[in-house]
């Protein structure tokens, strides 16, 4: 499915706080890349302005699908979500009194996903089976891995076309990262998904990215078209390789 997301001289903040300062990517059809950054620094303010949740003062967000040009900068975040827009927010954000069944139905939300709830529920168990097991467990009394495993299943309920997945290492022990980053992969893969990810982890980010952007005080300072250029870039040895 040919999909591309183009983010050209966004700006955006928070009253008179500007939080990004013209930032352009591009997320092309069946690729996963990487906004790298500490905290701090813009990458959540960007997926927000995406997913509508953050109104950019200028700039463009269009979403090409299926050969139709979407002006993202003028949806509200509903319609995005139909589009085939989901995101796995930084710090999960679930719904902590509700099962884990639960929450995975509300993450079917979307209508185009409803006639797939039984397929994607049992694509989910299948590829996270302590949620199978713990289907009628509170959210909120599982570990912290698990609820990153229950955030990223959510988002698949939907459906989606495009992935975005918000500092999936944040909260995790070293193992449950390189795990979390691996899953990532693989659904990507069997999916056919288009992902743009955040994260701070260098390393767990370029095992799985096509390429990627690094972006410093709300300015993409460097675009890596590979992770060999983001590995030679002296920004990232220093920052990131301890070089």
């Amino acid at each position: 499915m040919a999909l591309s997301l183009e983010i050209r001289h966004v700006e955006a903040g928070y009253g008179a706080v500007r939080a990004l300062h013209g930032v352009s990517i591009s997320v092309d059809s069946g690729k996963t890349v990487a906004l790298l950054g500490t905290n701090g620094n813009g990458k959540s303010t960007l997926m927000k302005c995406v997913m509508g949740m953050v109104r950019p003062s200028k700039g463009e967000i269009r979403l090409r699908l299926e050969g139709q040009n979407h002006d993202l900068t003028r949806l509200s975040t509903e319609e995005i979500v139909n589009l085939g827009v989901t995101m796995v927010p930084e710090g999960r954000r679930l719904f902590p009194k509700l099962t884990v069944e639960e929450n995975l139905l509300l993450g079917a939300f979307r209508p185009q996903a409803r006639s797939m709830i039984s397929r994607n529920s049992s694509f989910c168990y299948e590829t996270f089976p302590v949620l199978a097991e713990r289907r009628r467990q509170l959210a909120g009394s599982l570990s912290g891995g698990q609820q990153q495993m229950l955030a990223i299943a959510r988002a698949l309920m939907s459906a989606p076309k495009l992935l975005l997945v918000d500092e999936p290492s944040v909260g995790l022990a070293p193992i449950l990262v390189s795990h979390t980053i691996t899953k990532i992969k693989e659904l990507k893969e069997k999916y056919g998904l288009t992902v743009l990810m955040a994260e701070q982890n260098f390393h767990q980010a370029i095992r799985i990215a096509d390429s990627g952007y690094i972006i410093v005080h709300g300015e993409i300072v460097f675009e890596g078209r590979t992770v060999a250029e983001l590995e030679q870039n002296e920004l990232v040895k220093s920052y990131y390789l301890g070089t």
